[in-house]
């Protein structure tokens, strides 16, 4: 069945293309859900005259979609999972996980169109997958993947070592404190006594003049 795209439809087009497909996929989802219309002559002037809203619409997803491209490459995430001492995951990484993962970073992508081969992801390590955005737009983020266990022992490690840290710097504090005193100490009994003044000398008493003999 030949239809026009009333919407962006993942997979298949974009607002305003031309697609054919199976009759099936048209009436059952495509048409009752408004993502397209029926091929027609009428539907095809209503799409042209439409065509330059379309193509402003188109340009901005194309600009947002570049800004989107931008931080995912930036992006690095980290996912901790269940593994075993060999490093062997019990499970493997899907695109749900890092949906999950991307979206702690504050971007909504849709799970689909995150690309995860899950059977190349079945041990910790670096990996990288392929995100699609618009048009042919594809983003590839990094990702880190963890065992539980080794989380923990580095969580341990760094408590460890963050204790060391704060007790080499308060014995440094404490050393800095004692050497403080002993300088007061040592510059208080290295200068001189301060010198005595002489006692003042007491006054003579004042001589009474002689009486007047009448």
């Amino acid at each position: 069945m030949k239809i026009i795209l009333n919407r962006d439809v993942p997979n298949l087009g974009e607002e305003g293309d031309v697609c054919v497909v199976k009759d099936g996929y048209a009436r059952n989802y495509l048409l009752p859900t408004g993502a397209a219309v029926l091929y027609s002559k009428a539907s095809v002037a209503l799409f042209k005259s439409r065509a330059e809203a379309i193509e402003k619409r188109k340009e901005i997803k194309r600009q947002e979609s570049a800004s989107l491209k931008e931080r995912l490459d930036a992006m690095t995430l980290e996912l901790v999972v269940s593994a075993g001492e060999t490093g062997r995951l019990f499970g493997s990484v899907t695109s749900a996980m890092i949906q999950e993962a991307i979206a702690k970073q504050g971007i909504e992508v849709e799970k689909k169109r995150i690309e995860v081969a899950t059977h190349a992801i079945k041990e910790v390590g670096n990996y990288t997958v392929r995100v699609h955005l618009y048009e042919s737009e594809v983003s590839v983020v990094k990702i880190v993947v963890k065992s539980e266990a080794e989380v923990k022992k580095a969580e341990a490690e760094a408590a460890k070592a963050k204790a060391a840290e704060e007790k080499r710097l308060a014995e440094e504090a404490r050393l800095a404190e004692l050497q403080a005193k002993a300088a007061e100490e040592a510059q208080a009994e290295a200068e001189p006594a301060p010198a005595e003044e002489p006692a003042a000398e007491p006054e003579a008493p004042a001589e009474e003049a002689p009486a007047d003999n009448q």
